[in-house]
């Protein structure tokens, strides 16, 4: 185990950055010493060699000009500890900072304004020397490990047009805001990318950038090559699924594959299969990421509480979705966890209502969490990924930042690997590239104070009751749809008719599917006075 010491130097007494580097020094699995505050140059050096210290941190937060001169005569005793290998890195306000970089001693000068988890990557022994993608992981598990403790960040991006997208993609990068940019392709690239002559000039740009080639594609992932190289992903889109695939694999080297199980299609109007039809081709293109051990994301449960389903339709959506991801072969699986959907839900019944889905899914992992190191025969793994409900910010800007902030504050209790931001800016606008770096600052010190020790809030009776009560109803809805199955279906849950009848004969219903070709709408759904989302009867409430 390496040795790192650090301490204030000289009159400082400003400790509480010392402390967090040192910290986040124990997080990366150093052996740490604490030298306090106000301590002398010949006291840190005394304790550099009498602990065999590898790495020194010098912390000084007064006076530009004093600390300049008080750093060169460190600097200058201490050359000779730094000839023999100990590295020195300084932290401290940006104005003695920039004094520290200019002596040339330190190997690593921090400011303040470096995100933890790039302090963290520096001790970790990943120098961040921004030279390429080879310092930045480039798959979403390898990032996913680099990143902890800190999840990776994830955010919606694509504006009304190419030009804009790839110029805050580059923004962004250099911001070293994002893990990873999730692409907002417009509703006609997602339908009709194979198809020029059903596309409509009118649409262009409407939802999203309007790719209309490889190339473009090809530039928007050039666009992310600087900064921290932020990986790319994009929907898999609502027709042509698998020339989708292999276009995204190919361009943007598609980080994850995001697929429904029940929607994008005739059902929600956006696109041109029918229900069972595209339950079976979602499936197939789960079967082909998976063949090829790319991570899959079914973006399934959040949609049925966007339309006011009640908490156990989305738990049960949440089991299928993985069921059926592990039944075609995918390997890595994202459960994606949405919360505020309904926004009316209390934080309570959210979480107990996240924690069915994370538990009722639980016994498909093959694998603990943290999961097994590669080469051990691990098949099927579980990596959880939360976000705010697209649907609960308010207008004003305010308000949304403070909505965000909460929000994510409220989902590290579920210790999510991957943190999607849904920016501040929702009910407006599509966030800007400006709003995404916003966003994820906002998010950041959110994730920051939770990992400092958030209280567990998934103990509270109330929400473990809830919990208990949602996956009774759960597993009872699934034998009923197991239920629906024909005589001689090997496996009903995977058995698109038998899916898509769950749906028809009014087992998955939701309030907003009313008067839909397809679903029966029939269902009506209230939030109950603890905060959940429940079904109620018609005529009485």
């Amino acid at each position: 185990m390496k040795t790192v010491i650090a301490g204030a130097l000289g009159e400082c007494v400003h400790v509480a950055g010392v402390m967090n580097f040192l910290r986040l020094a124990e997080a990366a699995g150093w052996r740490t010493v604490f030298l306090g505050p106000a301590t002398p140059i010949a006291a840190f050096l005394e304790a550099a060699r009498r602990e065999h210290a590898d790495l020194v941190g010098v912390s000084y937060r007064l006076t530009p000009e004093t600390g300049e001169r008080l750093l060169a005569d460190f600097a200058e005793e201490a050359d000779e500890l730094r000839s023999a290998g100990v590295d020195f890195v300084f932290g401290g306000t940006p104005p003695v900072a920039e004094r520290a970089r200019a002596l040339g001693f330190f190997a690593r000068v921090f400011d303040g304004a470096e995100p933890p988890d790039a302090v963290l990557a520096y001790l970790k022994g990943q120098a961040m020397a921004q030279t390429g993608a080879a310092d930045f992981p480039q798959t979403m598990v390898e990032r996913i490990r680099w990143k902890a403790p800190y999840p990776i960040l994830r955010h919606h991006f694509g504006l009304p047009t190419l030009e804009a997208t790839v110029a805050g993609i580059a923004q962004i990068a250099e911001a070293h805001a994002l893990d990873l940019i999730s692409l907002g392709i417009d509703q006609d690239a997602q339908e009709n990318f194979f198809h020029p002559e059903r596309q409509d000039p009118r649409r262009t740009g409407a939802g999203g950038v309007p790719v209309r080639s490889a190339d473009d594609y090809r530039a928007l992932y050039a666009a992310s090559r600087r900064g921290n190289y932020p990986l790319l992903r994009t929907y898999s889109g609502t027709d042509d699924f698998i020339r989708l695939a292999e276009l995204y694999v190919e361009t943007i080297h598609n980080a994850w594959c995001a697929i429904p199980l029940y929607w994008f299609n005739l059902m929600d109007g956006r696109g041109p299969w029918g229900l069972e039809e595209s339950i079976r081709e979602h499936q197939r293109v789960m079967a082909w990421y998976g063949a090829r051990d790319i991570p899959v994301e079914l973006n399934e449960p959040h949609h049925w509480g966007m339309r006011d389903a009640p908490d156990v339709v989305c738990v049960v959506a949440a089991y299928l979705s993985a069921y059926n991801a592990k039944a075609f072969g995918v390997r890595d699986y994202i459960a994606q966890l949405m919360f505020n959907s309904p926004p009316g839900l209390s934080d309570a019944m959210d979480l107990a209502k996240m924690g069915a889905c994370l538990d009722i899914i639980a016994p498909l992992s093959d694998s603990p969490s943290p999961p097994r190191r590669e080469g051990q025969g691990v098949r099927f793994r579980i990596w959880r990924q939360t976000r705010t409900g697209l649907l609960s910010y308010p207008l004003d800007p305010e308000a949304a930042r403070a909505h965000l902030a909460a929000s994510v504050y409220v989902q590290m209790a579920l210790k999510p690997h991957i943190v999607h931001i849904v920016g501040h800016t929702e009910a407006h606008h599509a966030a800007t590239a400006a709003d995404v770096i916003t966003a994820a600052t906002i998010a950041r010190r959110a994730i920051e104070n939770a990992l400092h020790g958030q209280p567990d809030m998934l103990a509270d009776p109330a929400v473990h009751s809830r919990k208990a009560e949602l996956l009774r109803e759960a597993n009872a809805m699934l034998d009923a749809i197991r239920a629906l199955a024909a005589p001689g279906v090997p496996d009903p849950l995977t058995d698109p008719p038998t899916l898509a009848r769950a749906v028809t004969t009014g087992i998955l219903d939701a309030p907003h599917l009313r008067n839909n070709r397809y679903a029966r709408g029939a269902i009506v759904t209230r939030i109950d006075r603890r905060g959940a989302c429940v079904t109620v009867e018609p005529e009485s409430k």
